[in-house]
């Protein structure tokens, strides 16, 4: 019986592990939501490059179905904000994520 129990537990827990793990993988894109994302991604890089407001050489650019990520960091808090609407307003964007961190006095937070 205290067999049977520990099987039971077992496999219950096995079928827990299984279907957190396939809720957090995003389904496959195609061809051509690929070649998509990349030039939405292109585009958004570009725009914040040509920005002459923000600072963007440390802010990374991630597209997944038309959902930009951006991460990194800045050193001004204005930049979190400007870098977020710059990315919102490049056709083909749906929506952004703004997973950017603000970096007081540089680099890990020191002087």
């Amino acid at each position: 019986m205290i067999l049977l129990g520990k099987i039971t537990r077992f496999f219950l827990l096995l079928a827990l592990v299984a279907s957190i793990a396939s809720c957090a993988t995003k389904p496959p894109r195609n061809s051509s939501e690929i070649k998509a994302d990349k030039a939405i991604e292109l585009a958004v890089t570009q725009q914040l490059d040509d920005d002459q407001n923000i600072y963007a050489r440390h802010i990374e650019v991630d597209v997944y179905r038309g959902v930009v990520t951006l991460s990194g960091f800045v050193f001004e808090a204005n930049d979190l904000f400007e870098a977020a609407q710059v990315a919102a307003r490049v056709p083909g964007v749906i929506s952004v994520s703004n997973q950017m961190q603000l970096e007081v006095f540089g680099r890990g937070g020191r002087r």
